[in-house]
């Protein structure tokens, strides 16, 4: 029998998303297999968030959310998510040694490698494993014009410490064979690494033949599952739907649902643009958090959106779907078409990147061009005036079929944990940092700190804001200092104008 393992997981922000998901996942497979699992992250919102990591599933505990926010102003996402690790290491690493109580012998990172390095430095002897997602350089937006230039500059350091702490690891795992390749193109330091792909999964546990619950008597359902953020280019299902013969469209309802968090402008912007896309299209549309009573909606609304959809919601959504369209570029995996076809729901999704490792062209679904709308709209039309119900069942089982085969919860976690054996007594040392590279840090992490010193000192000395230990319940309640000093600024300079 294999040696039990003490596993130490840390994530950004345990929200609701698909690298969230694969997290929950991993650790509840890897829990499953007989070893310890504890979740550290920055922030986990119980009303935001998966159920595994509220119900008393998983040991998840928020650490380090006290300093540092999210971002500056909406800016600067990337600075303080890797100061927000940091500050969750030493915190539970060097000040109250938590961690050294959980006696690990291994640690999971993703989507962050920032950490990395510290980890291995702090802890000799224990393999760190990254899980990753896709190089977040190249998740970054661009910006345009001058802009662009700025950005590209400011993500210089960001890169290459992600270069290199990734590169520190121990082991690297990589969500698909895309992945694999971009990551290699990206890190040429780890062109010569194995990468070993662990495919996100499903849970497949109670997978059985799906009888199908019309949510809407009389309307077929075309069902959209992303976050709202532009790079997820949903406005493409929109436009598909709108071009739809107006008597299939009258007959059927676009449901794009997804998650949604108020903190992040980009979730509210790219709902926002949405909306008016539809206006645009003449496409009567609704709004809703949440969806207790189906009937609610008027049986004119074209375009329903739903908000952060919780788990039961979403599994009502497919029993109901008619088809899934999936329409992010390049992505890098993708679970929503695994869920989609788990029950038995054609998925129609970009012919690029993770779904052409998922889906089967004509057997489980159709993989079309994004910059071609009119082939969406063809495909929708296909599904949604189709004469021939049986052939769409049976593309729906192949697809069920498929994902318990390939997709599960147990292979994965399988795969995951002889990943962590070969790592069990790792080198002592993580890889030589540059010595430009040192400097850069070493710069930039005194110039901010001494920035937030003085900014707190400056504060404290007017009276305009109170030490940690006299801080306000409101602070208390999730208000970091940093925040605390924005908003106080922010009404000075109002004060002054």
């Amino acid at each position: 029998m294999a040696q039990k393992k003490s596993i130490v997981f840390f994530h950004p922000d345990l929200g609701i998303g698909g690298a969230e998901r694969l997290v929950i996942d991993a650790a509840v497979g890897l829990q499953a297999r007989g070893h310890k699992v504890t979740i550290f992250t920055s922030h986990c919102d119980p009303g935001h968030c998966f159920d595994e990591a509220r119900d008393g599933t998983l040991d998840v505990r928020v650490r380090g959310n006290s300093l540092i926010p999210s971002t500056i102003f909406g800016r600067f996402a990337i600075l303080c998510a890797i100061l927000r690790q940091l500050h969750l290491v030493c915190i539970i690493a060097l000040w109250n040694y938590e961690l050294d109580h959980l006696r690990p012998t291994h640690f999971f990172v993703d989507q962050l490698s920032a950490a990395v390095p510290l980890l291995r430095f702090l802890y000799t002897n224990v393999g760190v494993l990254f899980y990753c997602h896709f190089p977040d350089q190249l998740l970054a937006q661009k910006g345009e014009g001058a802009l662009a230039v700025l950005k590209k500059g400011y993500r210089v350091p960001f890169n290459a410490i992600e270069g290199w702490s990734t590169g520190s690891s121990n082991a690297i795992v990589v969500n698909s064979n895309f992945t694999g390749s971009v990551a290699k193109r990206v890190f040429p330091a780890l062109s010569k690494r194995d990468l070993k792909v662990v495919y996100p999964c499903v849970n497949t546990s109670n997978a059985t033949q799906l009888q199908r619950k019309p949510m809407w008597a009389g309307r077929k359902l075309v069902l959209s599952i992303n976050r709202f953020e532009k790079k997820k280019d949903v406005a493409l299902a929109v436009k598909a739907f709108a071009r739809l013969d107006a008597s299939v469209r009258k007959s059927a309802i676009l449901v794009i649902a997804g998650g949604y968090d108020q903190r992040m402008p980009e979730n509210v912007s790219t709902h926002q643009e949405l909306q008016q896309l539809a206006d645009s299209f003449k496409l009567s549309h609704e709004t809703y958090k949440s969806l207790p009573d189906p009937s609610v909606v008027s049986n004119t609304t074209s375009v329903l959106f739903l908000l952060s959809v919780p788990d039961a919601l979403k599994q009502s959504l497919l029993a109901s779907a008619d088809l899934l369209v999936y329409t992010p570029q390049n992505e890098h995996f993708g679970i929503v078409p695994l869920e989609a076809m788990l029950a038995q729901v054609p998925v129609l999704a970009a012919n690029e990147g993770g779904p052409l490792e998922t889906v089967i062209e004509g057997e489980t679904g159709w993989l079309r061009d994004i910059r071609k709308p009119e082939e969406w709209t063809a495909v929708m039309s296909s599904v949604l005036a189709s004469s021939n119900p049986a052939e769409l069942r049976s593309i729906g089982e192949n697809g069920r079929k498929r994902v318990q085969a390939e997709f599960s919860k147990e292979q994965m976690a399988l795969r995951l944990d002889h990943s962590l054996d070969q790592i069990t007594n790792p080198p002592k040392q993580p890889s030589a940092i540059p010595d430009w590279l040192l400097m850069t840090i070493v710069v930039v992490g005194i110039t901010i700190g001494l920035a937030l010193l003085s900014t707190w000192l400056l504060f404290v000395g007017l009276d305009l804001v109170k030490p940690v230990e006299e801080a306000s319940p409101q602070y208390n309640a999730g208000e970091t200092i940093t925040e605390k000093i924005i908003a106080v600024t922010t009404q000075m300079v109002r004060n002054e104008l």
